[in-house]
């Protein structure tokens, strides 16, 4: 494991999308006319999409994928829900870019605006929110000293200064942390999030969640595992890649080859929740974690692989 490349995303809408991420968010749009991706290519996927994007906000990039008749995102969907991943936003000015975004649309999440977390997990300002598919963002402000230190340093055309992780939702951490560590991210930091800021950011009643911070040797971004004790959330029982909730993590790895044999290694358990791997012409492999979220890996020095 090298780096988490992007966060893919599917859409209904890329237009929509596109001016979204573009207006609301501060995107760069890189390729609005992007060729259909690796993953999409790899045997088993029952559709190509009908167009693709690739967009940036600082140096960190998401790439959006149209479906014109994907299943849209599970009605009543919360944070503990096991479909759940979102796209987490670092900020100059919280004020600023949680009004920009509700300005273009943004459906808010969180109860109340932007909350303060308690100083044990770094009394960062966060704020959660859906884009018109109904994709989980969250913006975060980094107090002097917290975060990764690049965020002290990074200057943008606006608040939005670049991607810090993604997270996710997952039903037993002890086995994501294995998988995840299988392919080659590792622990940086735990913790326990809970009180009355976590339950207004997530507008759910008596939060208490484990969050995993697991990385490559690339920092940022990361990934986190979202692990709520309480309340627990629906399972992932989607199998379509094409729906609007399937996001995707897309690693690079030194040796694509050596990482699927190494995936087959897996137990039993996490076979049996439907990972899978296949290769095709693209070097691409797609497969699903435990919880059925997708990744995607592809291979280190060739960042433009699709």
């Amino acid at each position: 494991m090298q780096a988490l490349l992007r966060i893919g995303r599917n859409t209904a809408d890329l237009d929509r999308a596109v001016a979204f991420y573009r207006d609301a968010l501060g995107f760069h749009v890189d390729d609005a006319n992007a060729g259909r991706p690796a993953w999409s290519r790899v045997p088993g996927v029952p559709a190509p999409p009908s167009r693709c994007a690739r967009l940036s906000v600082g140096a960190q990039e998401i790439e959006l994928t149209e479906f014109t008749d994907a299943a849209p995102y599970p009605s009543g969907s919360t944070s503990c829900d096991l479909w759940f991943q979102h796209c987490a936003i670092v900020v100059s000015d919280m004020d600023e870019a949680w009004a920009r975004a509700i300005q273009h649309g943004a459906e808010p999440i969180t109860r109340d605006g932007p909350q303060i977390l308690p100083p044990s997990t770094g009394s960062v300002i966060a704020f959660k929110f859906r884009d018109p598919d109904g994709h989980p963002l969250e913006l975060l402000h980094f107090p002097a000293g917290t975060g990764d230190p690049c965020w002290q340093s990074v200057r943008g055309e606006g608040p939005m200064l670049g991607i810090d992780h993604s997270a996710i939702s997952v039903g037993d951490v002890a086995r994501s942390i294995r998988f995840y560590e299988r392919l080659g991210l590792h622990i940086a930091a735990r913790g326990v999030n809970r009180g009355v800021e976590q339950q207004r950011l997530d507008d759910l009643a008596n939060v208490d969640v484990d969050v995993i911070a697991l990385q490559a040797p690339t920092r940022t971004p990361h990934v986190e595992l979202l692990g709520y004790r309480r309340p627990r959330g629906r399972g992932n029982a989607s199998t379509d890649i094409t729906s609007v909730a399937a996001d995707r993590l897309e690693f690079s790895m030194q040796n694509l080859h050596a990482a699927r044999d190494n995936l087959r290694a897996l137990d039993a358990t996490i076979r049996a929740q439907g990972s899978s791997d296949r290769a095709n012409d693209s070097q691409a492999v797609l497969l699903r974690d435990p919880d059925g979220h997708c990744v995607v890996l592809t291979p280190y020095g060739n960042r433009e692989q699709r």
